[in-house]
């Protein structure tokens, strides 16, 4: 029955996907509301199935990597209906929706053949973990595409001879307070998420923790990131650099991800 519904979720995903491109790239007000219905209905399913998934196997966490894929997915959609919602803006649904439906496809494609079997799967402090970090990657997600938003947008205002193509895109004081806010977002979600991994390292994992490639990564990118911070705020960043800046911290987190392959703690193994 679960995933009977995740199906569902993830078809609602695909068909919001498509209507946001005649809702953002033509200003059609119903394929508008659809996308937002649609995305807003997948989400609170994708909710419902995790609890109950949660209360049924007494955990807190995704243990696959199927769950992880379609946690970040589920944070992607709550992120795009949160911008939606306080910017009165859509077109970030383009990107957003398609990279949620594709995040949850797998899950919908039957079981997963890879987990994480670790007791710890079971603990509040490694769901805050978990979770800060998935919000860290989504609000990364969200500042690299608004900087790249915003630097088309800049372009088109500066070319008088520019395509009508992407006058779909909002404001550039929007994409850029967008870009700004989230970036913030991501530092507060992942400090919280290292803050807890350390607590959990400490108390029943010990010292070789912090010998992990991905713990080691994950603190160097904590490092960068609050570099990238203050040159962004120092420098007054927009535009190109900002989005130089933006990808720079993007791809620190793409790094970090595939130190998994090398971990010892964090991998997710064939059962």
């Amino acid at each position: 029955m679960e995933l009977f519904w995740i199906r569902v979720a993830t078809a609602m995903y695909g068909v919001a996907s498509l209507c946001a491109l005649p809702a953002v790239l033509w200003n059609r007000a119903r394929f508008r509301t659809a996308a937002l219905a649609l995305a807003c209905s997948a989400a609170v399913l994708q909710c419902v199935v995790f609890a109950g998934m949660a209360a049924a196997h007494h955990r807190f966490i995704p243990t696959g990597t199927h769950e992880v894929q379609a946690a970040l997915g589920l944070l992607i959609a709550a992120a795009f209906l949160l911008i939606a919602a306080r910017y009165r803006t859509i077109s970030f649904g383009l990107f957003a929706l398609p990279m949620a439906f594709l995040l949850a496809l797998p899950s919908a494609l039957g079981p997963d053949h890879y987990t994480f079997s670790s007791p710890l799967a079971r603990g509040g402090w490694i769901a805050i973990h978990v979770a800060s970090l998935l919000a860290a990657d989504t609000a990364l997600v969200f500042s690299l595409l608004a900087s790249f938003l915003y630097l088309l947008q800049e372009r088109r205002l500066k070319d008088k001879h520019a395509p009508g193509f992407f006058a779909w895109l909002p404001p550039l004081d929007t994409m850029d307070r967008i870009a700004q806010s989230t970036l913030v977002l991501g530092f507060l979600c992942m400090t919280l998420g290292l803050f807890a991994g350390s607590l959990i390292a400490q108390e029943r994992v010990g010292a070789t923790y912090f010998q992990d490639p991905k713990v080691v990564l994950s603190f160097a990118m904590w490092l960068i990131y609050v570099s990238i911070l203050l040159v962004r705020q120092s420098k007054g960043l927009r535009g190109r650099q900002a989005m130089y800046v933006s990808t720079i911290a993007f791809l620190v987190v793409l790094s970090v991800w595939a130190a998994n392959l090398f971990s010892s703690v964090h991998r997710f193994a064939a059962p």
